[in-house]
């Protein structure tokens, strides 16, 4: 076992319980103000060298421990507009609020490894970077720590780590070996008709009909235009318009969600929704051009090959047969933002949470439960290996 991880029972029963404590708080992004106060109570009383408010609720540790490379490590904070049905002791006590992503495993794991390397510095020489990060459910997070210049209150890393929970087999690391997390962006989309009586349609431009129409076809862009080699999805999240049955209103807004594992995938969906909204409003005579608001967006995450390698490496040694190596998740994050920022390289794996994950509720849902333990132990023991990679030498 690495030499860092040598008093995980003792500390075991602390971690469930601020575990637990995180789990019944949960706050929603860009809001996590109890959230991040929590977690810098928890780090005043380590022996950090730096503590840093980077945004309103997000912030970062620095250990500084000598001569060394520096490793970043990311935990994201916020919860989801989720109602709890767990039926957890532990359950959240916020109404409509919910950790239904995992994100308090990860607030516990990050501080917990934070306080590992404060403890035991004979045992490792570099510098540790902790970036508790906000608002990673709106894809806004990353950003607004980036645009707060996160880059000149840290040093730049070497490295830059981080791991998510997931509903698949408690216990297990998983790593794909190239793209890890899919692009995404949503977009707000609407179109523009003719108000009228519902009893005179001819009156009018009918803007429901025209959604009707717009949402059939989208179906086709990954159906007949994307290669079946190729992944894509296209999804119509939320159709809004009218008020009352018997009026025609003057607009519609459809909600759509894409995903891709390239950015020329992603380029070739986007191109291909407005193409069909542009022509189906043509069709229908609008009065007015469509308008397209872009927002949610993540990048495509996607492991540099070296420092994969690297970690790759430890995880064999660490885990054996408990390390494996998967493809690709549909899902998307905003990890990436802020390395790519930084201009530095990072990895990102996934951490199994449920015993039986063929019958697991997914990430997102009210009864999200992964168990806490190991999941809670082993994504310890993920981070701890990771950056002693690169912070621990023989």
């Amino acid at each position: 076992m690495n030499a860092l991880l040598h008093n995980l029972d003792e500390t075991r029963a602390d971690r469930e319980e601020l575990y637990k404590w995180f789990h019944r708080n949960p706050e929603l992004s860009s809001a996590e103000f109890n959230t991040i106060e929590r977690i810098r109570t928890e780090l005043k009383n380590m022996d950090i060298d730096k503590l840093i408010d980077v945004t309103a609720t997000g912030a970062v540790a620095i250990i500084e421990n000598g001569d060394g490379p520096v490793v970043a490590l990311r935990g994201d904070i916020d919860a989801l507009p989720v109602t709890e049905q767990t039926g957890l002791d532990y359950a959240s006590e916020a109404h409509g609020v919910m950790h239904a992503c995992g994100h308090d495993f990860h607030i516990t794991t990050l501080l917990s490894a934070v306080d590992v390397f404060a403890s035991n510095r004979d045992k490792w020489s570099g510098t540790l970077v902790a970036v508790f990060q906000p608002a990673e459910e709106t894809a806004s997070g990353a950003r607004a720590m980036v645009e707060a210049d996160i880059a000149s209150v840290i040093p730049k890393p070497d490295v830059y780590l981080g791991q998510h929970v997931m509903a698949s087999q408690a216990g297990v690391i998983s790593m794909p070996e190239t793209a890890v997390m899919s692009t995404m962006e949503s977009i707000r989309v609407r179109v523009f008709g003719t108000g009228t009586h519902g009893s005179m349609p001819h009156l009018g431009v009918d803007p429901i009909v025209l959604a009707a129409h717009i949402i059939t076809r989208l179906q086709t862009v990954v159906a007949r235009e994307i290669s079946p080699f190729d992944f894509g999805v296209v999804t119509v999240g939320a159709i809004n318009a009218g008020t009352k049955a018997n009026i025609i209103p003057e607009s519609a807004e459809i909600l759509v969600n894409t995903r891709a594992m390239s950015v020329e995938i992603q380029e070739k969906i986007r191109t291909a929704i407005e193409r069909i909204v542009r022509s189906e409003c043509e069709a229908a005579g609008c009065p007015a051009e469509p308008t397209f608001e872009y927002y949610d967006r993540a990048p495509l995450t996607f492991n540099d090959a070296d420092a994969r390698s690297v970690v790759a490496e430890a995880f064999n040694q660490a885990f054996g047969e408990e390390y494996q190596v998967t493809p690709p998740s549909t899902a998307s994050e905003d990890f990436s933002v802020i390395p790519d920022a930084l201009g530095v390289p990072y990895v990102f794996w996934f951490v199994g949470g449920y015993e039986d994950p063929e019958n697991a509720p997914g990430n997102h849902s009210p009864f999200f439960a992964p168990v806490i333990q190991p999941t809670l132990d082993r994504s310890l023991e993920a981070f701890i290996t990771a950056a002693s990679a690169w912070l621990v030498r023989s």
